[in-house]
């Protein structure tokens, strides 16, 4: 798989001149001229990225699928993450990305939190539709990025760091608000995920629910599953399925004469061991004694 290394050789690929900063940059796209390269056929960056896109047209393929980039959308990428490009059909639009290295976090706090933004691993049709509002303001910080990159001293780091920080918190919140204003559409994926988990144990399970299974059932990556999740019912998509199977095990534990291992197994588990800490855990009984506490 080619691979895109450095913030240097990805302003090449784009006609730009050399990046102010080895390790961040802010990128006009209205500035930039994709190469004819055999690398957009499928490759991988080594840095996060942040594509805040405005009248950009275009397919990109992200994993399995192809996706069509429409106006006002941001998207983010985490390094390693493979992508294609098909530059016979792309038209930059205008917008800006911010690309930064995981180098240029290291020794700060962002370079463990960075991993609690699920959005990295959102798929390209998941991406967050801005206001005019919520543009503006991300705009400005992008702008205060990009302005400090000029004036690199033992501040810089810092500076930008908090800058890219607030910058993904915004988006955590401008997410938040987009899984609540598209209520109707939520309301019939959140119907839909109630009913593949029942589906699933009501038929000859095979193995443990997985979040990735359920997630692929339905088309969503599963970060932006769980996510979606814990806004609209507070729990994510794991906490909905340890639920469900501990719903499922009480009404076998209370309604049949299956032994725990049997029921263990009739759930997925290959160890009735796991089972059973995981009951403990969810009830503060072990299956045997919520079976004599309900007879």
């Amino acid at each position: 798989m080619n691979a895109i290394n450095s913030i240097s050789e990805f302003h090449r690929l784009l006609s730009l001149p050399e990046p102010r900063h080895p390790l961040v940059s802010v990128i006009n796209l209205a500035e930039s001229v994709f190469l004819e390269d055999d690398i957009w056929k499928g490759f991988v960056n080594r840095f996060y990225c942040v594509a805040l896109k405005r009248e950009a047209k275009g397919k990109i393929r992200y994993g399995q699928q192809h996706y069509d980039y429409d106006k006002g959308v941001l998207s983010f990428t985490a390094p390693n993450q493979v992508q294609q490009l098909d530059l016979q059909h792309m038209e930059c639009g205008s917008g800006y990305l911010l690309i930064f290295h995981p180098d240029f976090l290291l020794q700060h706090t962002l370079a463990n939190s960075i991993h609690h933004y699920g959005f990295f691993d959102y798929a390209v049709n998941e991406a967050l539709h801005l206001s005019a509002e919520e543009e503006d303001d991300l705009i400005m910080i992008l702008d205060k990025i990009d302005k400090e990159c000029q004036h690199i001293d033992k501040h810089t780091q810092e500076i930008i760091l908090t800058q890219i920080e607030s910058l993904l918190k915004y988006s955590n919140r401008f997410y938040e608000r987009q899984f609540l204003t598209r209520k109707n559409n939520n309301i019939a994926l959140l119907a839909r995920f109630e009913q593949l988990i029942d589906s699933y144990y009501n038929s000859d399970v095979q193995g443990l629910l997985t979040v990735q299974y359920i997630a692929a059932q339905m088309n969503l990556s599963p970060n932006y599953l769980s996510d979606l999740l814990r806004v609209h019912t507070g729990q994510n998509t794991q906490q909905h399925i340890h639920e469900k199977l501990i719903e499922k095990a009480k009404e076998k534990l209370s309604t049949t004469s299956l032994s725990v291992s049997q029921i263990a197994y009739a759930l997925g588990f290959e160890h009735a061991q796991s089972f059973s800490t995981l009951f403990k855990k969810k009830t503060n009984l072990s299956p045997q004694e919520f079976r004599q506490a309900f007879n």
